[in-house]
């Protein structure tokens, strides 16, 4: 399956979270979600990340975004992870990756001359009528709050 672009209809899913509550994209209309695919909780790239998203949240707040952190890990290591960061929003278990495979991006990776599938990481917003409004899917993980901050503070 290709990416989804801007202008798409974000599919919806209901995932576990981190406290194993299911959570519904659909239950989150009327706000802009920023929906953020990672490949696993606890390296540290995706650390780097979701610790900025962390410390960005309030301005994210304000602009009536929602922060939802997907990964294929299950919510026991999700849990962990958000205790050990002091992570303030809701990250979703897709231990099936079948979100990820909805969203294109459960993809097939080279690393060290090796190849696996796995998740390209890629951020979505999706707009309040659940239409992708943006596609983040060049940034290093220490830049990926501030590249969201410009995008909606200068649109």
């Amino acid at each position: 399956m290709n990416q989804l672009q801007a202008g798409d209809k974000a599919p919806l899913f209901t995932l576990q979270d981190q406290n194993d509550n299911a959570v519904a994209l659909a239950d989150l209309k009327g706000k802009k979600v920023l929906v953020y695919f990672y490949p696993r909780a606890s390296t540290p790239g995706c650390t780097v990340q979701a610790c900025a998203l962390r410390d960005t949240k309030s301005e994210l707040d304000k602009l009536n975004v929602v922060i939802l952190g997907i990964s294929p890990d299950t919510p026991k290591k999700l849990t962990n992870f958000t205790n050990k960061q002091d992570l303030n929003f809701t990250l979703l278990a897709d231990e099936d990756h079948a979100v990820c495979e909805d969203y294109g991006v459960w993809q097939l990776k080279k690393f060290m001359g090796r190849e696996n599938m796995g998740v390209v990481r890629t951020t979505f917003l999706v707009d309040e009528s659940g239409n992708i409004e943006h596609v983040f899917n060049k940034f290093k993980t220490k830049d990926h709050h501030q590249v969201v901050l410009d995008y909606l503070t200068n649109k």
